[in-house]
């Protein structure tokens, strides 16, 4: 184990942490001094939208083992102009709204259509917050984001703001840290600092989701399933009564319950995937 290493100065780092097996395995780095940042940052897309097992998994696990390797994790809510809390499902539900923030599709295999949730729930949260705590355009903050080799492909230079800069501690890119990791390895120091390897982090909802996925859902969370397939249903209703298309949570221009446990392949294709949003989802 090298020694722990400190913080540059008065600029803000911190890791965007999804909950997932990236982001816990550099809060594994991170407690192993072995990556320079000391600040987690989870924007919470909701308690009634993200997984409950991610939920779990970072209250009881993730966050008693920051605390004992003297590692601060925020868990952060996107507030409306009334400073209530709002969640993602939450707007999505929300009586008379007629966008849907979340991608989805109107015909079999047509390029998917909106996708403000991560801009909303994610890196418009995690951004105020790093304005609030000192991140400005001469001195940005430095953002971490769980991206592993195996999905290189998802690293972006791109800067999501005038204040931040995104950078890839699990594969070097941004600054140097020296490591190449993949999924695998990700989830094998996980289980070596003791801890059990943490589920995939993403809404339950999610239309990236892979068909295993969804057939997993259906099993063991048949609540959150039906309520996915309200949600599709119930938008489309909505349109349709508006003289709308219907629309699709899968690529397959098929309503979610009648393709979740016959489709072969990806919901998704591998292209629109692998650019899932720059790596601030399912990490």
């Amino acid at each position: 184990m090298t020694a722990p290493i400190t913080e540059q100065g008065d600029q803000l780092r911190f890791v965007s942490y999804g909950g997932g097996v990236q982001s816990t395995a550099l809060l594994v780095l991170a407690a192993q001094g072995r990556i320079n940042f000391r600040t987690f940052v989870m924007a919470n897309v909701g308690d009634d939208s993200e997984m409950p097992a991610t939920l779990e998994y970072v209250r009881h696990i993730a966050a008693p083992f920051a605390a004992e390797h003297g590692i601060d994790l925020h868990m952060l809510n996107r507030l409306n102009r009334h400073g209530d809390v709002e969640t993602l499902w939450g707007r999505m539900m929300k009586p008379g709204s007629k966008s849907l923030p979340i991608p989805y599709r109107l015909s079999a295999n047509a390029a998917p259509v909106g996708r403000a949730c991560t801009q909303n729930f994610k890196t418009e949260v995690t951004g105020k917050w790093a304005k609030a705590n000192g991140a400005t355009k001469v001195n940005p903050a430095v953002v971490a984001l769980g991206i592993s080799r195996d999905e290189a492909s998802r690293a972006s230079n791109k800067r999501v703001s005038d204040h931040e800069i995104v950078v890839y501690p699990l594969i070097g890119v941004g600054e140097e840290t020296g490591l190449k990791l993949d999924r695998s390895d990700c989830a094998n120091l996980i289980r070596a600092a003791g801890l059990p390897v943490p589920p995939k982090s993403a809404c339950f909802f999610c239309p990236f989701h892979r068909p295993e996925v969804w057939d997993e859902l259906a099993r063991s969370e048949p609540e959150l399933f039906e309520k996915a397939c309200h949600l599709e249903e119930s938008k489309t209703a909505e349109r349709v009564a508006r003289g709308l298309d219907p629309i699709y949570l899968t690529r397959f221009g098929k309503p979610l319950r009648l393709v979740a446990s016959s489709a072969q392949g990806s919901m998704f294709s591998d292209e629109e995937l692998e650019n899932c949003d720059s790596g601030w989802c399912m990490t």
